[in-house]
């Protein structure tokens, strides 16, 4: 598997994105906020084995696009306060805009 492709098992967090042009490098952003709201186990695990805890908790601070229930996970899983997170201050439910 080359770095640019996701596995098969993310295929339906992307229902509504061209799968074919799903890039794991250039998309990440949007692959990481899907596994952490939407993901099983099997996705996190890839997410950060493959991502980093560095990047996973550089979306985790800026996206606006993780729910609220996912943003809470998150804050207590890294230590985090609500100033530190850019969802508890504006939830986005706008399309990613990344297609």
């Amino acid at each position: 598997m080359s770095d640019r492709t996701v596995p098969e098992i993310f295929r339906p967090l992307f229902w509504d994105v061209d799968w074919n042009q799903l890039d794991g490098e250039l998309h990440w952003r949007l692959i990481i906020e899907r596994a952490l709201n939407w993901g099983d186990e099997s996705h996190l695990r890839w997410v950060f084995g493959r991502y980093g805890r560095t990047k996973i908790l550089d979306v985790v601070r800026k996206s606006r696009r993780l729910t609220p229930k996912t943003a809470r996970c998150w804050q207590n899983h890294f230590g985090l306060g609500e100033e530190e997170m850019r969802c508890f201050g504006t939830f986005s439910t706008s399309r990613d805009g990344y297609f």
